[in-house]
């Protein structure tokens, strides 16, 4: 039987990203799985759309998807949305599935609501962080983004350059970073502060890292966990 997936715009404050982009419409197609998408759902993210549409989704109200899609995808569901999700649960219906961000170990009120509502709900979060579930783990590729960013304030905000630079007016020593934890986005911090030029330690309560870091960039000084 066929199913229809409803693409929801976010409602939680700030939020700028998308539950699935146009490219993954054309893949849900060919599973023979209709797209609905709210307007300008993408916008935020850079999709408009004309974009969904072309790859063969169709937009539709917020009402109109709650009644009639059979899988809602959300960035942030309910447990992720406390507060501007909970207007959703009115139109939810006995057997939909809800897919997305859900914070299920913390929301309990939030699952129970879902639960009451009778429909089941897929926390992505729980995803085993496997290589087999690597295409679906949006932990990691969330704090890849996170690691990447918080070098890119951190250059803005410090009131120096991370490079060295050798200038007429002589010469500025590279900024000394210090990456605290050496997951995925501590090495994603560690290669994008090595890249922008800087001096950069690392430290980490795992003695294993030490070979990841060393992976990730050459020159890295690691400072392992010493049990007192």
């Amino acid at each position: 039987m066929a199913r229809t997936v409803g693409v929801l715009k976010e409602t939680f404050p700030g939020e700028r990203c998308v539950a699935i982009v146009p490219r993954s419409v054309e893949a849900l197609k060919k599973s023979d799985i209709a797209v609905m998408v709210e307007p300008s759902a993408g916008a935020e993210a850079g999709y408009t759309d004309d974009q969904y549409i072309a790859k063969g989704a169709r937009t539709a109200s917020r009402a109109e998807i709650f009644a009639e899609a059979d899988i809602l995808i959300q960035f942030r569901s309910l447990g992720a949305n406390p507060e501007a999700g909970r207007a959703d649960l009115r139109g939810l219906r006995p057997g939909q599935i809800v897919m997305g961000l859900g914070e299920p170990l913390t929301a309990v009120r939030e699952a129970s609501d879902l639960a009451a509502a009778g429909v089941s709900f897929f926390a992505l979060e729980l995803i085993p962080r496997t290589t087999r579930a690597q295409s679906m783990d949006v932990l990691s590729s969330l704090a890849t983004i996170s690691g990447y960013e918080a070098v890119l304030l951190s250059a803005q905000a410090l009131p120096k350059l991370f490079p060295m630079l050798m200038t007429a007016a002589g010469t500025i020593t590279p900024a000394k970073v210090f990456v605290i934890g050496a997951g995925v986005a501590g090495l994603q911090a560690i290669a994008t502060a090595r890249r922008l030029g800087s001096v950069v330690s690392a430290y980490d309560v795992r003695p294993a890292v030490k070979d990841q870091i060393d992976n990730r960039s050459s020159g890295i000084r690691y400072w392992p966990w010493v049990r007192r």
